[in-house]
């Protein structure tokens, strides 16, 4: 999910990712010197290491238990980055499963749909003390740093962010993305997959705020833990826990709603 910006074409950054990539095709496909293409990959989040002659992301060769990911949500008052933006962003690092650090903050905004606030309970005048986007942005980079990005439909919360930073004058986001979502498509058996669903199924966040962004980071943090633990594969390093969250078959989904048919049972004792 590598931006535009990054010079590096597809095949390219799957042999970063996998097998490595020859000093002369990097050399072929970058205009600065190869310590410089560093240096900027590094300050937008992503580490590029050389081993043995060959390029890869550093993510190649680190272990699970080494990890740090950093799992992220934000709400919006619309779905379009260039009419609309960020009034709340949350997120949480996590190292070998534990919560080691959080980040919150809600976003200075002038207009939120009645819709939006209904939805997520975040009204105007909530955001009128709160930073302006530019500086809540530049704060979460800063928390973000190269952690692996983890969000439940992560191509959204990964491309809005990293287009709202540049809409301010920011670097855009270089960092490995994970989705939740596949994930747990690959080591969860469930008759859906959105994120209320799956914690009324597995009791994931005991307190949820469903649409707030702390509350729905710490529910994709409990399904995150599940899906590691439910994955049977053999996985030693990051790179094998993208792949596999990619390219690994999807479980069969049951025919009927078990919470459904809980529901009726409940219903038929009242």
């Amino acid at each position: 999910m590598l931006n535009k910006s990054f010079p590096l074409d597809a095949k390219s950054i799957s042999r970063l990712a996998t097998r490595g990539l020859p000093l002369e095709v990097l050399k072929a496909q970058i205009d600065e010197s190869i310590d410089v293409f560093i240096e900027i990959s590094k300050a937008q989040g992503i580490n590029i290491i050389k081993r043995q002659g060959y390029f890869y992301f550093d993510t190649k060769y680190i272990k699970m238990q080494d990890a740090v990911f950093c799992i992220v949500d934000i709400e919006t008052n619309g779905s379009k980055v260039d009419k609309h933006q960020i009034i709340e962003l949350a997120a949480v690092k996590v190292k070998n499963g534990v919560i080691t650090d959080r980040f919150e903050s809600l976003v200075f905004v002038k207009e939120i749909n009645p819709i939006i606030s209904e939805l997520t309970g975040i009204k105007v005048e909530d955001t009128l003390d709160a930073p302006e986007l530019k500086t809540v942005l530049m704060e979460f980079k800063l928390f973000l740093g190269d952690a692996i990005f983890v969000a439940h439909d992560v191509k959204f919360d990964y491309n809005f962010i990293s287009a709202s930073m540049q809409k301010v004058g920011l670097e855009s986001l270089l960092n490995r993305p994970l989705c939740s979502l596949a994930l747990a498509e690959r080591t969860i058996v469930s008759f859906r997959y959105g994120l209320a669903y799956l914690n009324d199924m597995f009791d994931l966040n005991p307190n949820p705020s469903h649409h707030r962004a702390m509350s729905d980071v710490l529910t994709t943090y409990g399904l995150f833990l599940l899906s590691l633990k439910n994955c049977n594969e053999s996985l030693n390093n990051v790179e094998d826990l993208i792949k596999f969250s990619k390219s690994a078959p999807r479980l069969k989904r049951p025919k009927f709603d078990p919470l459904f048919k809980e529901k009726e049972i409940k219903d038929s004792t009242l």
